[in-house]
């Protein structure tokens, strides 16, 4: 270290300063972790618990998540006076929380519960002041208790700045303070498209995964069903982390032994429904390139993109590959070829899915994939539920020897496998469409261009003299922008890719809580070097996928392939671009304002910036100047309120920017 380098001295000990945000990383590096509710590294910097408070000499306490470092700092983490903040700071928590720990499905993985070991609090101190609140239980994917919520807005800014949604909010003030959807309702009700990541970033139980284990473990129990298993990719590189192994570890086998163990008759790889999904989204992508129609094409695996898409972008459907999710083509095929092969009748097979992510229990329950009222895949159960029904059942899981997956449907190739990762399924798509567009054998397997962490990633390829313009993206707000800027012809791409969840199924929700970033990373290294174990890599060297073409589903994108393998989707914006006139003017040239009041822009305040609005406009006598609406969707939901002047639109929109705007343009 050179004598020049700036540090800080934390605890005496002295810690360079090497492009840290804050005072929290630079005593996080020193090997020291102080307690925290809000701060989380992929969101913006809120400083609201004040867990994370230090002493800095000559400036006092203060916020270490907010403080930037700066050379010659002397920072003390621990002194008695902050001791008995933290202690404060948790116990007023406890005072407004429900107490039912024992009961409560983030139990011994909550942060207000860890915090109150780790600080000795075994009394409180204050009167309890908890009033009950409704549980939500409206969503497929999510339970929300507001009696846990602990105001600290993980969520709120991981449905806003992650996704782009902002389909909850703080609302109330005061004892009154609380995290809603808008106007009290519930997540079913609003433009919640089931990613989850709001419950992977609640310090407590107030945000989980909707569990389906108590019906599984039922049908487990009934003899006259056969409860099948498939297991997808990024489970595999995740679910030893519940059992104290390393993230990206592969435990297919001790996974496949557990399920097993369990009482599960089959348990295959959904890494052999994503090998066919690669050839069925392959050929598609080939045909529209050819042709130039319908392009970009979006990937259609991951169903909160799709609802993303049904709600906010529904011209852009035609462009969303027709084909099914793996999930949702395993159990189509699984319907339609193992009740004969298991001398069972259809009603009788269940199908259970293992999955990364929570928005699959939602895309399990849509009426296209059900048939006859029976659905293709009856449960899904995340990471998180797997490894509880392994706990319930007293299995030991590292002891476990491993177990092979059943065939044909548990066979994949190293092109299935990548799927979890962000980019896998634009490299897998890749290895099917270099060598049907050259007609030679394709060598090198590793398209490494698409890899990578960034949100948005843009790569251009040359295959067989013809450029390909594609679009990698994880997280819906970079699905948001890359849609608008195709919306208005800014950008221009032939395939692009989108994952919900950051750095793709690997963040699934459903996986096992894990803060730290690099944990994705590990999973997704974890999935690309199990590619490099498999004897094959490209899907289209399946030899079951190539006979299951044979002899069930004839043609790659022919009649029976395309009614077992593909789907349609359909619009679910709740209100059209109409608004509810509040004022109608009489001159000619009249300015136009429209105030959204949908979910997100009415928790931010559009509701009481409109009537302030409309209020302004009447004691100055401009109503015949104007006519103003309110609206419920500008599609700027992370940036509410929103407010569209003439042709301006103002995001964040304040009473007095609009009367300013409002004033600058009546003027002209």
């Amino acid at each position: 270290m050179s004598n020049t380098t700036a540090t800080v001295l934390i605890d005496n000990r002295p810690v360079p300063i090497e492009g840290e945000r804050n005072i929290l990383e630079m005593v996080r590096k020193a090997g020291i972790e102080l307690p925290t509710f809000c701060y989380h590294s992929d969101l913006s910097i809120y400083g609201a618990c004040r867990m994370c408070m230090v002493h800095v000499e000559g400036r006092g306490l203060m916020a270490a998540c907010s403080t930037k470092p700066e050379a010659g700092m002397k920072v003390k983490t621990t002194t008695e006076e902050i001791r008995e903040m933290r202690k404060i700071v948790v116990e007023l928590l406890l005072a407004n929380h429900d107490g039912q720990c024992p009961t409560c499905a983030k139990s011994a993985a909550c942060t207000l519960q860890n915090l109150s070991r780790r600080l000795g609090i075994t009394t409180n101190r204050f009167k309890p002041i908890h009033q009950p609140r409704a549980i939500d239980v409206s969503s497929p994917s999510l339970v929300r208790d507001p009696n846990k919520c602990v105001l600290c807005g993980d969520c709120v800014r991981m449905c806003a700045e992650i996704q782009g949604i902002g389909a909850i909010d703080f609302a109330g003030r005061g004892r009154d303070a609380a995290v809603l959807p808008a106007f009290g309702k519930n997540l079913e009700q609003v433009e919640c498209v089931n990613c989850g990541q709001c419950a992977a970033v609640c310090p407590t139980g107030a945000l989980t995964v909707r569990s389906d284990v108590e019906d599984v473990w039922k049908l487990l129990d009934d003899p006259s069903k056969t409860v099948i298993a498939e297991i997808a990719p990024a489970v595999r590189v995740a679910l030893g982390e519940m059992f104290g192994l390393e993230a990206g570890e592969v435990v297919t086998g001790q996974a496949v032994a557990a399920l097993k163990a369990m009482g599960f008759r089959k348990v295959f790889d959904t890494s052999f429904s994503a090998d066919l999904t690669v050839i069925e989204e392959a050929e598609e992508f080939l045909t529209r390139f050819s042709k130039g129609e319908k392009l970009p094409q979006f990937t259609s695996c991951c169903p909160a993109w799709v609802k993303y898409a049904e709600q906010y972008h529904p011209e852009l459907l035609p462009n969303l590959s027709s084909c099914k999710s793996p999930q949702q083509m395993f159990g189509s095929i699984a319907r339609d070829t193992l009740p004969k092969a298991l001398g069972i009748e259809n009603k009788n097979l269940v199908v259970v899915s293992i999955m990364p992510c929570t928005a699959k229990k939602f895309e399990a329950r849509r009426s296209e994939f059900a048939k006859e009222g029976i659905r293709d895949v009856d449960y899904v159960l995340t990471t998180q539920e797997f490894a509880r029904m392994i706990e319930e059942r007293g299995i030991d899981f590292k002891s476990l020897s491993p177990e092979s997956l059943d065939m044909p449907l548990g066979f994949k190739t190293g092109a299935g496998v990548i799927f979890g990762a962000s980019g896998g399924v634009t490299e897998a798509v890749l290895r099917y469409a270099a060598e049907k567009v050259t007609g030679r054998t394709l060598e090198n397997v590793d398209f490494v261009q698409v890899r990578g962490e960034d949100g948005r990633r843009e790569i251009e390829l040359d295959v067989a003299g013809k450029k390909l313009k594609l679009c990698v993206v994880h997280s819906l707000a970079n699905a948001r922008k890359v849609a608008d800027e195709i919306k208005k012809g800014k950008s221009s791409y032939h395939l692009i890719e989108v994952m919900a969840c950051p750095g793709g199924c690997v963040g699934g929700a459903g996986q096992p809580l894990n803060r730290d970033v690099a944990a994705r990373r590990r999973r997704a290294k974890g999935l690309y070097d199990a590619d490099k174990t498999q004897p094959l890599h490209k899907a289209q060297e399946n030899p079951y996928i190539t006979e299951l073409y044979q002899k069930n589903l004839g043609e790659v994108g022919g009649h029976k392939a395309h009614e077992l393998l593909h789907t349609h989707y359909h619009s679910r914006r709740r209100l059209g671009d109409t608004g509810i006139p509040l004022i109608t003017g009489t001159d000619a040239d009249k300015l136009k304002i429209t105030v959204c009041v949908g979910t997100s822009c009415y928790v931010r305040g559009s509701q009481t910036l409109l009537q302030k609005l409309v209020k302004h406009l009447e004691e100055q006598g401009l109503t015949p100047a104007v006519d103003v609406q309110a609206s419920f969707c500008h599609e700027r939901c992370d940036r509410g309120p929103t407010v569209v002047i003439g042709d301006r639109v103002l995001e964040k929109c304040t009473l007095e920017t609009a009367i300013q705007t409002i004033t600058k343009m009546l003027s002209r």
